[in-house]
């Protein structure tokens, strides 16, 4: 196993990555090609407030880019992990893409569950198996609330979620999803709780971006 990189700025580790596979510099490069490292004043899916938000629809809309990705999210999880996967769910709609792509690289299927009444549950004629061993795959993790209502409403639907893979880990580790938690890289931005945003950052018109946007 490659050692973590250690360095100041967006990303704080990536690792397990191979050298087939994309480097910091590349997945870095990757989200400002992409235009998807915003500025601004956002309120996150979480609840809280923060200056930065990177939008991993934007990454992901190339599919070649959302492919490089997916392979090395995947290369991020241990093989006897990986082993024991039977499929691939992703929350909508922010985990749709990613969540395809890395089913895509492990040849297993992939589903997603969406919460039109407010809870998770799958629809469109997706159903687990008795049993099922889940790879739960999401874009962005902050809280980990979404991510483990998801994990939950898997356990509804019969299956077993074995461990979660994200592109970005927004809680630079600290999250408990009740899983193993393989993300392929985490950042620093600062949050904030909403009586305690900086008077600068109040000062800017809040957006709230991501796939809950209709459900802040």
């Amino acid at each position: 196993m490659r050692p973590p990189h250690r360095f100041i700025g967006y990303f704080v580790y990536m690792t397990q990555i191979s050298t087939a596979l994309p480097s910091y510099e590349e997945v870095r490069a990757e989200f400002r090609a992409s235009g998807a490292v915003l500025e601004g004043h956002f309120k996150l899916s979480s609840g809280g407030h923060s200056g930065h938000y990177r939008q991993c629809g934007r990454v992901l809309m190339n599919p070649a880019r959302a492919a490089r990705l997916a392979e090395a999210a995947v290369a991020n999880i241990p093989s006897d992990v990986l082993a024991r996967v039977d499929t691939v769910v992703s929350p909508a709609m922010g985990g749709l893409i990613i969540g395809h792509e890395v089913a895509r690289a492990l040849n297993k299927d992939a589903m997603f569950l969406e919460r039109p009444e407010g809870a998770f549950h799958l629809r469109r004629g997706f159903a687990l198996e008795p049993g099922a061993k889940v790879l739960m795959v999401e874009d962005v993790v902050t809280t980990g609330l979404s991510s483990r209502e998801a994990i939950a409403a898997v356990a509804n639907e019969g299956g077993e979620v074995i461990a979660e893979c994200a592109l970005i880990d927004r809680s630079l580790g600290s999250v408990d999803l009740g899983v193993p938690f393989y993300p392929l890289a985490a950042f620093n931005f600062p949050t904030y709780h909403e009586d305690d945003i900086p008077a600068e950052l109040a000062a800017v018109a809040v957006t709230k971006p991501g796939s809950r946007n209709e459900q802040f």
